[in-house]
């Protein structure tokens, strides 16, 4: 084995001394990637660790994928396809490392009896690219994948930012309202049908908020998603909308990404429209779906082509940080507020019916803490 193969990932090294050298034997299509996530059990200065992967692996190289927080430290490897696992070894002296994280699974961790800074675990080599491994840095929960519907819950936590986020303020009312935002839009998409019509079209709508984690997604300024894909997936044509949040946790900008149109720019009172890309109609963009228009509260007004508006609007103490009031028909309809307890893995739905007590719930969304997995 020779000495570059087995040197260890140090804290500083650069992109080319991470570059080992794959076997000859190793052709382009049976080259795989992993990442693994190692959680500390303390939350402290972020650090480096030292990892010795076996003959033949290397590390991905360029610092966005070998990225420390204060709870934890995350890198990804590449080589032969091994879905039964290399070992990796980790000596971290002065760090506790209480889990280590592959995708949506616990690793089991071996620790050396005779070097308390060291343990082991073994590490599937399967994913085709480093990108498909987002999921091991992500911490993402589901509540709902029903057809017509993708909702996707980001617990985000100051402990573990990363990249650009490391530069600006913790953007803390953004990431409590988008919680808000999505519960009340996913409310909208069921109550008026739209869920239902895309489904029966073979489409679907996406829900998604924003990470400050993932140096392979930055998404930074935060914003959030009301997506609507003309087919099962994002290879279908889509109309992808970006709601920029400001400080006070107002959407003010709406850059909605159209395939083969680009970005396309709305700011308050623009109505931003959505169609299903079937049909020759609106210029081959199909029927109309629904339009968006943010409103003057930073809120956002939610059309259906027929029915009902609905409208995701301040709360009573007149922003969206704390709760938002949801309209239906221009009257109050719902009051809608979360509480994402990170660190334990429980998010909280309070949802209180304005016209009707029947409407009102509570649900409790428990969730493994280091994968978004729901319970």
């Amino acid at each position: 084995m020779s000495p570059l193969s087995r040197r260890a990932l140090l804290a500083g090294a650069s992109g080319t001394a991470l570059a080992l050298t794959l076997p000859s034997s190793a052709s382009a299509q049976e080259v795989a990637y992993a990442a693994f996530r190692l959680v500390r059990a303390r939350p402290g200065e972020p650090g480096q660790p030292e990892i010795t992967l076996p003959e033949g692996y290397e590390f991905v190289p360029g610092a966005k994928y070998h990225v420390g927080s204060r709870a934890e430290y995350y890198s990804f490897v590449r080589g032969p396809a091994n879905p039964a696992g290399i070992l990796v070894a980790v000596r971290w002296p002065g760090v506790a490392v209480s889990d280590v994280v592959h995708m949506d699974t616990r690793l089991r961790v071996e620790r050396d009896p005779s070097d308390r800074s060291r343990f082991t675990f073994v590490l599937p080599v399967t994913l085709p690219t480093a990108d498909a491994n987002q999921p091991t840095i992500q911490i993402w929960s589901h509540p709902d994948r029903s057809e017509g519907m993708y909702l996707k819950l980001d617990h985000n936590d100051p402990d573990r930012v990363a990249g650009p986020w490391l530069t600006v303020p913790w953007p803390g009312n953004a990431a409590r309202s988008q919680l808000h935002q999505l519960i009340a839009t996913h409310a909208i998409l069921l109550d008026s049908g739209l869920k239902d019509t895309a489904a029966a079209k073979g489409h679907r709508w996406f829900l998604a908020g924003f990470e400050t984690n993932n140096t392979l997604h930055t998404d930074n300024p935060p914003h959030w998603h009301i997506s609507y894909n003309s087919g099962a997936d994002f290879d279908s044509p889509t109309h992808n909308t970006h709601f920029w949040l400001n400080s006070g946790a107002e959407n003010f900008y709406n850059g909605m990404d159209v395939t083969g149109l680009g970005r396309l720019k709305h700011y308050v009172g623009d109505p931003a429209r959505i169609f299903d890309f079937m049909g020759d109609a609106n210029d081959g963009r199909g029927d109309l779906v629904a339009t968006v228009t943010i409103r003057t509260d930073g809120g956002l007004d939610i059309a259906p082509p027929s029915g009902p508006g609905y409208a995701v609007a301040a709360g009573r103490d007149g922003t969206l940080i704390e709760e938002v009031t949801v309209l239906r028909g221009g009257e109050p309809w719902l009051r809608v507020t979360t509480e994402d307890r990170y660190k334990v893995g429980v998010l909280t739905v309070q949802v209180l019916g304005l016209r009707d007590a029947s409407e009102s719930r509570v649900r409790v969304m428990r969730y493994d803490r280091l994968t978004g997995v729901l319970l």
